[in-house]
């Protein structure tokens, strides 16, 4: 296979701009290694659902699904589930390096312990992003199911000192906040954890959560969602910023901005923002069953989980399914029509 796709001409855009069909296979990858989890994270559907058939992604299926995306520059090896219980995951971080892509994925850092830490650092891994969304082990514990934030600290102190024994450069380390209501004044707390365990990075990533359900479960509903409204949020981003310079540890927010900028986007007056959106042209997302969903974000966004699978690479060659019916119908209605709903959020409520 290769990675531009034998179309006929009428299906070809002027200007390579975007339409109902993708002319080049995508270069980037959301592969989800393993839909099992070891937490129970309230913002989190895998929590309340089963989205789908329990799987861990064996090696031969894992060489199955990659080896039909044949110009990939970037891997994202995290989806609903736990990266860490994969036991392959270190030699699917390395089979990709070796084939030139930028390797990187979240985990909640529970099992990273010294052996698998000295595996991905031996395999090249990129960037490792712990999902932290608390500093205090008792706020910790009701976000995310478990009082293990001690755990995780230590393990982290442990990785960034086993980097520097290895004189490794690689992974870099990052710590992203969901920022919601409920733990948004922990953030400079949070900062100053990283400072504390060797991490230089810290993100704010806004709560995405289901728009077309009433009485979502956990923390998935607007309620629980950030306002940019009040000088109190105002003075956290200002303390976190502080002891980000004092600490040199540099503040973000998804979205390519910056806590500041994300909040402004709330509410944003601009339509149809999503229409800005890129993804379905550009990345597909794979889960551990073979099934393709236009972006990682959807199974947070919407109840209705079903609407999201625009096909299976384990039934279908991904050629057919990038380019099926399911996916173009998903590319025109964001481009001319009312978006799908998972999509409507995003600009909106959430970054994008």
């Amino acid at each position: 296979m290769t990675g531009k796709l034998n179309l006929p001409s009428a299906y070809r855009l002027s200007g390579g701009g975007r339409g109902p069909v993708a002319l080049d296979l995508p270069r980037c990858l959301f592969l989800e290694v393993t839909n099992r989890c070891n937490l129970r994270c309230r913002s989190c559907p895998h929590t309340f659902s089963e989205l789908e058939s329990p799987r861990t992604l064996a090696w031969a299926d894992f060489l199955r699904v990659v080896e039909q995306f044949p110009n990939l520059e970037r891997v994202v090896l995290h989806g609903i589930g736990e990266p860490l219980l994969n036991p392959e995951l270190p030699r699917m971080v390395a089979h990709l390096k070796g084939r030139g892509a930028t390797v990187l994925f979240n985990s909640n850092g529970v099992l990273l312990d010294e052996e698998i830490g000295r595996a991905l650092i031996d395999g090249g891994l990129d960037e490792l992003r712990i999902s932290m969304d608390a500093a205090h082990t008792d706020s910790y514990a009701r976000i995310r199911g478990e009082p293990l934030l001690g755990r995780i600290e230590a393990n982290l102190h442990r990785f960034t000192r086993l980097q520097r024994q290895m004189g490794a450069a690689i992974p870099r380390v990052s710590l992203w906040m969901t920022g919601m209501r409920e733990n948004l004044a922990e953030l400079p707390a949070l900062v100053r954890l990283a400072g504390q365990v060797g991490v230089t990075e810290v993100y704010l990533q806004r709560l995405v959560y289901y728009l077309d359900k009433r009485n979502p479960p956990g923390l998935m509903s607007t309620e629980h969602a950030l306002s940019p409204d009040g000088d109190a949020v105002m003075e956290i981003i200002v303390e976190a910023e502080a002891a980000a310079r004092e600490l040199g540890v540099t503040l973000r927010a998804s979205g390519a901005t910056d806590p500041r900028g994300s909040l402004a986007e709330l509410g944003s007056a601009k339509p149809r923002p999503w229409a800005e959106c890129r993804r379905p042209w550009t990345t597909s997302y794979v889960t551990a069953n073979g099934n393709c969903l236009p972006c990682c974000m959807g199974p947070f966004a919407t109840a209705d989980y079903g609407s999201l699978i625009v096909g299976n690479l384990f039934e279908t060659d991904f050629s057919r399914v990038w380019n099926g019916e399911s996916y173009r119908d998903w590319r025109s209605s964001m481009l001319h029509g009312q978006a799908p709903v998972p999509c409507t959020g995003c600009g909106v409520h959430w970054s994008l």
